[in-house]
């Protein structure tokens, strides 16, 4: 049987420090489901399809990666899907108590879901998309914070 988990995220953008995640997560999963999240509440950076062409770039030559985007409750995808394991990243103790919050909501729509937390690792803990966002807006180098091989889109 095929383990399958869901990585939901606004991945706006995707950061070295998610492939990290997603990366170590394919050592547990033999399929990771990278869901973008549609928030209709927040205009995002980058369009929903120019997050998902930046998660493919970063993913190239990766097995076991799907990407899709979805609107509405993250255990609603999963219902859908048939999947019953989410995927989270956390970079600290602040991280770790929103998702454990996120994650005890969720079992309580979708008792059969578990969240796998992983810890980043140490060197990708200090980025996060909105220091991204920021770095770019300031028309600074970000090849640090990104996937190699990610080329951005430029933003109007």
């Amino acid at each position: 049987m095929k383990r399958t988990a869901l990585f939901p995220g606004s991945f706006d953008p995707f950061t070295a420090g998610h492939l990290n995640i997603l990366v170590r997560a394919l050592t547990i999963f033999d399929e990771v489901v990278v869901a973008v999240g549609i928030n209709q509440a927040k205009r995002g950076y980058f369009t929903i399809d120019q997050r998902k062409d930046i998660i493919r770039q970063a993913c190239k030559g990766l097995e076991g990666v799907r990407v899709i985007s979805y609107d509405g409750l993250t255990v609603d995808i999963c219902r859908e899907l048939g999947i019953r394991h989410i995927v989270r990243g956390v970079r600290n103790m602040t991280d770790f108590d929103n998702e454990q919050a996120i994650a005890d909501a969720n079992r309580h729509f979708y008792p059969e879901v578990d969240t796998i937390i992983i810890p980043t690792a140490q060197e990708y803990s200090h980025i996060s998309s909105s220091a991204v966002r920021d770095v770019i807006s300031h028309h600074g180098d970000i090849s640090m914070f990104i996937p190699g091989g990610v080329v951005l889109p430029d933003v109007e």
